[in-house]
């Protein structure tokens, strides 16, 4: 694999997966779903109802989305998934193997968070379920 494979890819399906994925955030983290619990098991407070934090707490994660899906553009690319199946098999080894172990690794170590493996939890279940999201777009529509 090479960086030449940048100019192979769907950018498109690139920017499609990335949005995906962090359009799962913030379903994920919205106080209905896991975002209170998240909270609470890092240690964290939840803004006031009515107040929104600054726009610029999301420009991370959106980034972040968009590198991901770059990289897993690039992987599809190189093991030649093109295929819906091929996506989810992507999806799964790039979520399981990097994701969600580097997340557990990192909450091992949180020890000043309340529940550290909770948070641990939350957190690479929204990483898991995005690169897997991801992953498919940019295989399947190639």
């Amino acid at each position: 694999m090479t960086f030449d494979s940048l100019s192979d890819l769907n950018w498109l399906a690139v920017l499609v997966a990335a949005l995906a994925y962090f359009a799962i955030g913030a379903v994920w983290y919205a106080p209905p779903l896991f975002g209170k619990a998240w909270a609470a098991a890092g240690g964290l407070a939840t803004p006031d109802p009515g107040t929104r934090p600054s726009p610029a707490i999301y420009l991370t994660p959106l980034v972040g989305s968009v590198l991901a899906s770059v990289a897993l553009g690039m992987l599809a690319k190189a093991t030649g998934s093109d295929t819906l199946q091929r996506g989810i098999v992507l999806g799964l080894v790039c979520a399981i193997g990097f994701a969600v172990s580097i997340t557990f690794v990192t909450a091992q170590f949180e020890s000043e968070k309340p529940k550290p493996m909770v948070w641990g939890a939350i957190t690479a279940g929204y990483h898991a379920v995005g690169i897997l999201v991801a992953a498919i777009i940019v295989a399947a529509w190639q």
